[in-house]
């Protein structure tokens, strides 16, 4: 399994580190197009949480961005310095009576996007894991498996 870490300030504006880091595991990892626009979404979704509800804006606090990388998936790891949430008891954006409310849409998101989503340290920390295709055995994708191992 391959690591990669990053910690940021929590400004908003270090969104733009984490979308080049995503870029970066994209080449690096050779994530398909359509589950890379899934991991951009929803882990810039995941760091904004961090910064804006975890920590609160507080530029001296910190969020943690680890990447795992196997073969067959990819997870995101991302943790703030912050109290923590309730994450078993949120509101359903798509119920009826939420629908006007401007938040409680990011977690919902996040969950619809990734494959697995689990939180860890009183909501502090939350893992996303993407599953990426096997590469079948016929002989075009044989060459492209060969080419995963060459890196």
């Amino acid at each position: 399994m391959k690591q990669v870490k990053i910690q940021i300030p929590s400004l908003v504006e270090n969104i733009r580190v984490v979308e080049s880091f995503i870029d970066n595991s994209k080449d690096a990892f050779h994530i398909e197009d359509d589950i890379y626009g899934n991991i951009m979404v929803a882990v810039t979704e995941a760091v904004n949480n961090a910064i804006r509800h975890g920590n609160k804006f507080d530029k001296d606090k910190n969020v943690y961005l680890s990447l795992y990388a196997d073969q067959d998936k990819v997870r995101f790891e991302v943790e703030d310095e912050g109290q923590g949430f309730d994450y078993t008891n949120l509101i359903d954006p798509t119920a009826p009576e939420n629908l006007e409310n401007p938040g409680g849409r990011g977690i919902f998101l996040i969950r619809h996007l990734a494959d697995e989503v689990e939180f860890q340290k009183d909501g502090r920390n939350v893992q996303l894991t993407f599953l990426l295709p096997v590469p079948s055995t016929d002989s075009d994708s044989a060459v492209n498996g060969a080419e995963l191992h060459s890196h």
